[in-house]
């Protein structure tokens, strides 16, 4: 795209994930938990990086299967560990395995229904919207990402600092950050 986000442009993948997927409203509870965790996996690296090690991550995480990650014991991370082709941290692979047992309390505590219902009430179901001119103007935290840190810390999730929660806002479609005039734009 011509007029894509600047930072999408020159790699396929990225490209690929900005055009289909990034700020795209997204529901699916083990596509929010996946995108969560891949944040996750993110902190201290790129975004390129994980885009590039996505498929191989996904499928040593069971496809990131909420029920199926929050078994995981000491031998599956060792496992996890000796694998070349995830993020080899086992702060960010217990993590993981953590925040899928936060994410079952907070389906089974009947606070809300889903993980999905969780995510979306903080705007009240609603996307939000940036009008961004350029790439500089884009935050790398704010108020919003702010609340959802501070909640999830409090309901146990690690790994979910104020611009993590930001990324995985903009990843799963709450905040829309592609830039006024890029065709991937919400329509409002």
């Amino acid at each position: 795209m011509d007029n894509c986000c600047n930072w999408a442009k020159n790699d396929p993948l990225m490209l690929d994930y900005h055009d289909n997927r990034w700020c795209q409203p997204c529901h699916d509870d083990t596509e929010l938990f996946a995108m969560l965790c891949l944040e996750g996996q993110q902190a201290g690296l790129s975004w390129l990086t994980i885009i590039h090690k996505e498929a191989a991550i996904r499928k040593a995480f069971d496809g990131f299967d909420i029920n199926t990650v929050a078994r995981y014991d000491d031998q599956k991370t060792e496992e996890l560990m000796q694998n070349p082709e995830v993020i080899r941290s086992r702060a960010k692979i217990k993590a993981a395995v953590h925040n899928a047992k936060a994410v079952q309390e907070i389906v089974c505590s009947g606070e809300f229904r889903s993980f999905d219902d969780y995510v979306w009430h903080f705007t009240g179901g609603k996307q939000i919207v940036h009008h961004l001119k350029h790439l500089s103007e884009m935050p790398a935290q704010d108020e919003l990402s702010e609340t959802v840190s501070t909640d999830m810390k409090k309901r146990g999730f690690n790994f979910v600092g104020p611009v993590i929660c930001y990324s995985f806002l903009q990843g799963v479609g709450v905040i829309d950050d592609h830039l006024d005039g890029c065709p991937c734009k919400a329509k409002e």
